[in-house]
């Protein structure tokens, strides 16, 4: 058996720890000097310098982000269906409505038409989600939203550089939300960061994070402990300087891949787009996607082959919501796509062996 190519490998170098290293020896640990200073860097390498608010994951970025925006019971919020349970848990958590809608097949993003027509007199915001790594066409999106007096929410969780008709993702919305989470393009450990386009949703980001207080024991609202510790700080800051060559090397991985792979459908790019590869997801035909895990039990075991599949149920019929609405192309997704590695680790044979081994058991199937 050939050693295991996992599906996904965090990066955690002697920087890292250093980094983490000196924070301790400081003495300050909670939220202090490191954070504020990585959402600065964050800010001005990734998002055009927009104001950022750095929290202690993903998820409560998403969470803190709906809630400085005002959303609340009573309102509805769109979101797709085929992505990670955080999107629409975000919004139920805030006591507000999400509408789940299909995606568009070829980039896997909500589908502008299906949210326009999922629009009522309840609608506040659209949350479209960067899935992948590429994002969404927030073209579309944005015209809605203007149209319709509503607010738009990114969900950015995969998409740390990726890039709309030139425009970096996270600088659209109202607020966009990225995941820091281990498997993430660059990570803190775990975390989130906020960027925010009004000052005044920020500092009420700012405030709810940290119990509803600016100045200690002068809780202006009921808040939350969400904050980000130095020491989480510390890492990302190292990893910001990192993210841009690691960024290339999936995008140098991912066209390898797509040169090579047969029989799957391999992910597209929209003219004028940057991918940044959070997963590299392909799509088997109709017909072989009953066998998907049989397939992917074949890459592991014969060939040492790592892979996921993200998101094998739509969030609208997971337990926790059980919404009944039909969204074809998010159901067909589920039932076919599966992601192979395409992280910076990846050495030119375990490229080469990825591609022989899924276009021997797509051809063997």
């Amino acid at each position: 058996m050939p050693e295991f190519i996992p599906p996904a490998k965090p990066i955690i170098g002697a920087e890292e720890r250093a980094a983490v290293d000196r924070v301790m020896q400081t003495g300050m640990i909670a939220q202090g000097p490191e954070v504020a200073k990585f959402e600065e860097e964050f800010a001005a390498a990734l998002v055009d310098g927009r104001e950022s608010v750095a929290v202690n994951s993903g998820t409560s970025g998403l969470h803190l982000g709906l809630l400085a925006a005002g959303i609340g019971p009573g309102d509805e919020v769109i979101v797709p269906a085929f992505t990670f349970a955080a999107t629409g848990n975000s919004v139920a958590l805030t006591g507000a409505t999400p509408v789940f809608v299909d995606i568009e097949l070829d980039t896997y993003c909500v589908d502008p038409a299906a949210v326009e027509a999922a629009i009522t007199p309840r609608t506040k915001a659209i949350m479209p989600v960067h899935l992948y790594g590429h994002a969404a066409n927030m073209t579309a999106i944005q015209a809605i939203a203007d149209k319709h007096g509503l607010m738009v929410f990114e969900d950015a969780a995969q998409a740390h550089a990726a890039t709309w008709q030139g425009q970096p993702v996270g600088t659209f919305g109202t607020f966009a939300m990225f995941s820091l989470y281990p498997t993430k393009n660059m990570t803190s450990g775990e975390g989130g960061m906020v960027s925010v386009a009004d000052s005044e949703v920020a500092r009420r980001l700012r405030l709810l994070r940290n119990q509803g207080m600016e100045v200690q024991y002068q809780n202006e609202l009921v808040g939350f402990n969400n904050r980000m510790t130095d020491i989480h700080a510390a890492i990302g800051r190292v990893q910001l300087t990192k993210v841009a060559g690691w960024t290339k090397q999936r995008q140098e991985n991912a066209a390898v891949l797509t040169a090579g792979l047969q029989g799957v459908t391999t992910p597209v790019v929209v003219e004028g787009c940057a991918h940044v590869y959070h997963q590299y997801t392909v799509r088997l035909p109709e017909a072989l996607a009953p066998k998907r895990a049989e397939l992917l039990a074949r890459l592991k075991d014969e060939f040492g082959v790592g892979t996921g599949v993200y998101y094998p149920v739509p969030t609208n019929e997971l337990p926790s919501f059980n919404v009944a609405v039909d969204l074809p192309n998010t159901k067909l997704a589920a039932a076919s796509v599966f992601s192979l590695p395409v992280h910076p680790s990846l050495t030119a044979s375990d490229l080469d062996r990825i591609i022989a081994a899924v276009n021997t058991v797509v051809e063997e199937a």
